[in-house]
């Protein structure tokens, strides 16, 4: 089997290699001649990759996402496909469906979102996270910006970056798609595959009206098969699947003293302090190792031999891990990064109490608040965890309220609190990693980029992030499998994003093969 690792691969041998996998029921055309580079496809897209990151896209901002669905209906449109606004309280997904179904023609339904995280312009090292540029690590291993002509050059330098909010989540993996449908349309191929995609508007706000779309619309998303390009790749560069995702739920803790803020110096010493309490109490709900120690929060989540063998297996270099994100030790959850991302975790997110800097004061504040983020397991959801953090907070001696606390609860309760659910991102969900679609991809991917040990690829029970996963499978009742595209250094829901050039190679070739291969259920 020749490899397919390079860059410069003819989609004639894609073709004849997708004949040879006749185990999967693939019953390909004949090979196509013409040669076709997947750099070429990707030089091509590029400028409309710049155009579509200049695009604002934070979901708080209606008119910002109805441009872009204005800007993605065109781009499809160029494509042949037929688009459809699907709509959303005034932020409406966009449907896009290529072909029609035919006898013996599986559907494959794509999901991702082209809406991104707030931005802080200052944090970024360039002029503006809408206006997009290249990167190049210089001599020094420090990021420069180089001309966006770069993206031009033969051969095409994989480890050149683009910078830009949504770059990589996920506005990168919707422009791989339409190269690779213009990678196909060069080589006058068609898809094996029925295609249709939808693409989500609010999924860095929880997807609210998600679930409810996919229900209006379950006749036009119905499919044999839904495939999500999000995520990160795995961190050696090999291709990827992830099985499932956690959850994501927000709760809102605040701890209450004096009535108002009060000269540190008058009553230092004799009013508690709201941001000292609160900090014991968060304190009191972790120990030393990073494990959560409110009882029974792991309990439900119980793994067998194999699958912590399969998780093992993955293989991460734990030391480069640590060396990228500024660490010594990890947290002890579990002997693993993998395993320790199939437990629910409480991530304080954001703590807030008076001001600090140059217009602080010297008081007592009368308030402190966290914010907290419990990522869920299908084991573990939203409302079982925030029920054990409640009973948490009452077992270490506070009073809860609802709002803020009344002159009768000041006058009886000397540990006055609010715990408040906020909401989620959508709940966790998993496939079974012996899923017919899940080793339907395995082999599309292992083939396709080669035989070689270093580039089969690796599963992935459980991502750690969030997706609005649960929301289709369980309004489509459809079996699905999580293909992360981009590189695992990509700063997503961070300043300074990026999406690596060589991945964005390695994606248009991805997308093209599992569309040219016989879905297998």
């Amino acid at each position: 089997m020749p490899s397919m690792h390079g860059t410069r691969v003819g989609l004639a041998v894609v073709v004849g290699m997708m004949m040879a996998m006749s185990a999967m029921g693939a019953n390909a055309s004949q090979p196509i001649e013409r040669g076709i580079s997947y750099e070429d496809a990707a030089r091509a897209s590029f400028p409309e990759l710049l155009e579509f990151l200049a695009l604002p896209n934070d979901a708080i901002a209606p008119a910002d996402i109805r441009a872009n669905v204005a800007w993605l209906e065109r781009a499809f449109a160029k494509r042949g496909f037929t688009t459809k606004q699907l709509p959303n309280d005034g932020k409406p997904l966009l449907f896009a469906e290529y072909g029609k179904p035919m006898p013996g023609r599986k559907t494959l339904l794509f999901y991702m979102h082209f809406d991104g995280q707030p931005v802080l312009p200052e944090q970024w090292a360039q002029p503006s996270p809408w206006q997009p540029v290249v990167k190049k690590r210089n001599a020094a291993g420090a990021w420069e910006i180089v001309p966006t002509t770069r993206l031009q050059d033969t051969p095409l330098d994989p480890e050149l970056r683009v910078f830009a909010r949504s770059a990589s989540d996920d506005k990168g993996p919707i422009m791989m798609l339409l190269a690779a449908f213009d990678t196909l349309r060069s080589a006058d191929a068609e898809p094996r595959n029925h295609i249709k995609v939808i693409l989500d508007s609010e999924e860095e706000k929880g997807s609210p009206g998600l679930g409810a779309v996919a229900k209006a619309h379950a006749d036009l998303l119905r499919s044999d098969g839904l495939l999500i390009f999000d995520g990160p790749r795995h961190a050696s560069g090999r291709p990827t699947l992830a099985f499932g995702n956690r959850g994501n739920a927000l709760a809102t803790l605040t701890v209450y003293g004096p009535r108002n803020p009060l000269h540190s110096g008058h009553y230092g010493n004799y009013a508690p302090n709201p941001a000292q309490r609160l900090a014991a109490l968060l304190a009191s709900m972790k120990d030393d190792d990073g494990r959560v120690t409110i009882d029974g929060y792991y309990d439900r989540v119980v793994l067998s031999d194999g699958e912590r063998a399969i998780l093992a297996e993955v293989g991460d270099d734990e030391a480069a891990i640590r060396k990228r994100i500024g660490i010594a030790r990890a947290e002890g959850v579990a002997p693993n990064y993998q395993e320790a991302m199939q437990y629910p975790s409480l991530t304080i997110r954001g703590l807030q109490s008076a001001v600090v800097g140059e217009k602080g004061a010297n008081i007592v504040p009368h308030k402190a608040v966290a914010e907290l983020d419990l990522r869920t397991t299908p084991e573990a959801g939203p409302d079982h965890l925030f029920g054990l953090l409640q009973a948490h907070v009452r077992k270490q001696g506070w009073h809860l309220v609802d709002g803020e606390p009344t002159e009768v609860d000041r006058a009886t309760y000397d540990r006055i609190a609010s715990l408040t659910y906020e909401g989620g991102g959508g709940d966790a969900a998993r496939t079974p990693m012996d899923a017919p679609i899940g080793a339907w991809a395995y082999t599309v991917l292992g083939r396709s980029f080669g035989d070689a040990p270093d580039m089969q690829p690796v599963r992935i029970r459980m991502m750690g992030g969030s997706l609005p996963t649960d929301e289709l499978v369980s309004a489509l009742k459809v079996p699905f499998v999580i293909v992360p595209l981009v590189n695992g250094d990509n700063n997503q829901h961070s300043f300074d994003e990026n999406l690596r050039v060589g991945n964005y190679v390695d994606g248009v070739k991805t997308i093209v093969l599992l569309t040219m291969t016989l879905i297998d259920r």
